[in-house]
């Protein structure tokens, strides 16, 4: 019997999975690497793998260039990661309004924490896609969409070796008001995780976020979602 295509919303998220992959070789290779080599080392096919260098190129994560060669045949093109956006360019406007922002509602919120929660998850609600009707995301995928939204944002998450419900983000952009308004900024960071894995309906949820585990690192910690509670947080 004819296996049923896959869903469109599986098929994305699987495309988005690969663009990762490949976006995170080329980060490892400064000298960059060229189709082949991403073929080879990611299992894609080369067209495949065009196809997502391409995207990555148009979107501006990654850069072509043609590699001067000393002998006759057709140039070498290959691919690099391109620059991160560097995080204290232009921070002190920022963090001017997050501490504005942070310490306005420390002093006027009854309870800031929870209403910091709740703001963060609207907002992850609002930065995730949501899956297809009838679409099961599982924990693995859901975790690497909500790597891929907190790098967006500059976290630079990872998750710990020895266990896949461990988040760590060893760099938070919001660091100096976290570390004067913690009960707020960190309660938002955590309403924004809580908020991301409900729209996706994934099966975990973030259960709590460690600040400040070492001075450079938080670290937020997964959990199953209770039967018959899609949103847990809630």
């Amino acid at each position: 019997m004819d296996e049923s295509p896959e869903p469109a919303g599986q098929e994305a998220a699987r495309a988005g999975v690969s663009r990762q992959r490949i976006l995170e070789l080329l980060r490892a290779a400064p000298d960059g690497l060229g189709v082949q080599e991403l073929a080879e080392r990611t299992g894609l096919h080369g067209n495949t793998v065009r196809f997502h260098l391409d995207r990555l190129v148009g979107d501006g994560m990654a850069q072509r260039r043609v590699e001067e060669r000393g002998e006759p045949g057709r140039p070498r093109l290959t691919f690099t990661a391109a620059p991160r956006p560097d995080p204290a360019r232009d921070s002190r406007n920022y963090q001017f309004l997050s501490e504005i922002l942070a310490s306005y509602l420390s002093g006027t919120a009854g309870e800031p924490a929870a209403v910091a929660v709740e703001v963060g998850r609207t907002w992850g609600r609002y930065l995730t896609e949501r899956p297809a009707p009838y679409q099961r995301v599982s924990e693995e995928e859901a975790v690497q969409r909500l790597l891929r939204i907190l790098d967006d944002i500059g976290f630079a998450p990872e998750l710990a070796a020895d266990d896949p419900r461990q988040i760590r983000i060893p760099h938070c952009p919001f660091r100096e008001v976290a570390e004067a308004h913690r009960e707020v900024v960190c309660s938002v960071h955590l309403g924004l995780m809580r908020g991301a894995l409900a729209e996706m309906d994934a099966p975990v949820t973030a259960d709590r976020l460690i600040p400040f585990v070492t001075p450079s690192l938080c670290v937020a910690h997964l959990a199953p979602v209770a039967d018959g509670e899609p949103d847990a947080a809630h």
